[in-house]
């Protein structure tokens, strides 16, 4: 049964928070800023977004729900936090784009939109939540046949305790100190694990590797050591 209360509470309050800087690119959101080219990069590598109709699980402030509308998808946003989503309406009026957001759980959508979306990304959220494998069943439930499904997280081991925690948050401070909890990391196999077993199929994993000096991302599949994304799909 899915996990329509998936979600901590400590998690949103974090969140909440920072919601007023959310579109800030040199606040602690500076790294979703940073990685948000090459993310939706990937995503458009592996579907033309153009005309799709598109669901964003976790998207906070809504810097890719905008990124992807401006590629000419039909977007809505999903965020159990009211701040993060009053910042991505309120950009929405400077920006001049159309996203639909909503204060929902991706487990309550999948009861009432079942099979209505081409696309679902669910990017540097499964780490957040206490029942991950919930939000991918969720997921599943809500792509069409033939439809794609992406996720983001972060391996779980010791390098990326070093890089993704005592690095981004101790020495870069890059993130606000217990951002992230090193026992929620999912390491690739269980992801793709749970991605087979509600119905998925894994396409591609790829790394996200970051330069500190020169503060870029890049896609290197040969390195999922700490960030990764999961390309999937739905089989018709």
């Amino acid at each position: 049964m899915a996990n329509t209360e998936n979600y901590d509470q400590s998690e949103l309050h974090k969140f909440e928070e920072l919601a007023s800087r959310w579109w800030d690119p040199e606040s602690e959101f500076r790294p979703l800023h940073e990685m948000n080219p090459i993310r939706l990069g990937f995503i458009e590598e592996q579907v033309n977004l153009e005309g799709k109709v598109i669901l964003d699980v976790g998207c906070g402030g809504g810097i890719l729900s905008e990124s992807m509308a401006k590629a000419g998808a039909k977007v809505t946003g999903i965020d159990l936090g009211d701040a993060p989503l009053e910042i991505a309406k309120l950009h929405l009026l400077e920006s001049g784009l159309d996203v639909r957001y909503l204060n929902s759980s991706v487990e309550d959508l999948a009861a009432r939109e079942k099979e209505t979306f081409d696309v679902i990304t669910c990017m540097e959220m499964l780490e957040h939540v206490p029942d991950p494998y919930s939000i991918i069943q969720a997921c599943y439930e809500l792509i069409k046949p033939g439809g794609h499904v992406f996720f983001s997280t972060i391996n779980r081991n010791p390098k990326a305790f070093l890089l993704a925690i005592i690095g981004a948050e101790y020495v870069l401070r890059m993130l606000p100190k217990g951002t992230h909890e090193y026992e929620k990391f999912i390491t690739p196999s269980e992801l793709n694990e749970w991605i087979i077993d509600v119905g998925l199929e894994t396409k591609k994993i790829i790394g996200m590797t970051y330069n500190p000096i020169t503060r870029i991302f890049k896609l290197n599949k040969k390195d999922v050591d700490v960030n990764y994304i999961v390309a999937s799909h739905r089989p018709s």
